[in-house]
């Protein structure tokens, strides 16, 4: 009867295309993110922008969870594939979380280190979509994917930083003058950090996959 039922499953689900297709999402994301941190009047086109990147993304991640139901055989343990979609995934909704903050509170201009945050994104967003590929091969690949995840944990080091100098400089400029303006501030600076402790995630799920399987 086993038997039987696993005729019936795909032998093996596509799942490095799917992974390839999420990271583009991000990428796309990202790129969104850093024209809208740009301001002015086109702040809400990029707004629209991440929102559709971020609907494409759930799209793939949803197909991925269906194609990890129905395979028998995956190429890694069912656990890490989930991981690192769902890594992949938490980057991009902290980036639609971000835009919704800036969206709500109707902000179009943004403080140097809100961009130099979003450039450091757009980078671990590329280095994310660079890795993608290796993974069709980790055995082959896992020196160049371990230099990958390694730069990514170092983006999120950076941004740490850049967070920080941030927080205390608007904190400086705006807490006793302007509450509101540094609360909205802090908010966005929150979304920022998250999208890089997400990468941080990506890089560990990465890691995870090497070790097993190299």
């Amino acid at each position: 009867m086993f038997a039987w039922f696993q005729r019936l499953l795909p032998r093996k689900g596509d799942f490095f295309t799917l992974f390839e297709a999420h990271a583009a999402s991000i990428v796309a994301a990202a790129d969104a993110l850093a024209k809208m941190v740009e301001g002015g009047p086109g702040t809400k086109v990029h707004i629209e922008a991440i929102h559709d990147h971020e609907h494409d993304a759930d799209d793939v991640i949803r197909e991925v969870l269906q194609t990890v139901r129905r395979t028998f055989l995956t190429p890694f343990d069912r656990g890490a594939i989930t991981g690192l979609i769902a890594a992949m995934d938490d980057a991009v909704d902290e980036m639609h979380a971000a835009a919704a903050a800036v969206d709500l509170y109707e902000v179009d201009a943004f403080e140097p280190e809100m961009k130099e945050m979003v450039a450091l994104i757009i980078s671990a967003a590329r280095l994310t979509q660079e890795a993608m590929p290796l993974l069709r091969n980790v055995a082959r690949n896992a020196i160049p994917l371990h230099a990958l995840t390694e730069r990514l944990v170092q983006i999120e080091g950076e941004a740490d930083g850049v967070y920080t100098r941030g927080l205390k400089a608007s904190f400086q400029r705006d807490a006793q003058t302007n509450l509101l303006r540094f609360s909205v501030s802090r908010e966005i600076y929150k979304h920022l950090e998250r999208i890089a402790d997400s990468f941080e995630d990506v890089a560990n799920e990465i890691d995870g996959i090497v070790i097993d399987h190299a």
